[in-house]
């Protein structure tokens, strides 16, 4: 089962994050999950979770200690929001997607 961490610290939207030393990149995770037999809400955390732990380990390849900017893209419209993301879910299939910036906080 994917969790995260903790290593990586995730602001969302427009959400005030520290001052960061370094821009590392940006880069978008697409997370699907079947959704067969769970409820849109279920399914949708699930796959929620899932796109966040792909930003975390991009995250930690990249050297990055938090992702900033992080928002939905699904089908590359962006919906920026510190309290919600946008899921598409349907009988099979629930999908994802996020989008943010790779950067190198102060610790502290």
């Amino acid at each position: 089962q994917d969790k995260l961490d903790g290593m990586v610290k995730f602001f969302f939207g427009d959400q005030a994050a520290p001052q960061f030393l370094t821009k590392l990149g940006s880069d978008v995770a697409n997370r699907k999950t079947n959704a067969f037999g769970k409820s849109d809400e279920k399914a949708c955390n699930w796959a929620f979770l899932s796109a966040l732990v792909a930003l975390e380990k991009r995250a930690q390849q990249l050297g990055a200690n938090a992702v900033i900017n992080v928002a939905s893209y699904y089908n590359r419209k962006v919906m920026s929001s510190t309290t919600e993301f946008e899921c598409h879910a349907g009988a099979v299939i629930a999908g994802v997607v996020l989008k943010g910036d790779f950067v190198k906080i102060v610790d502290g």
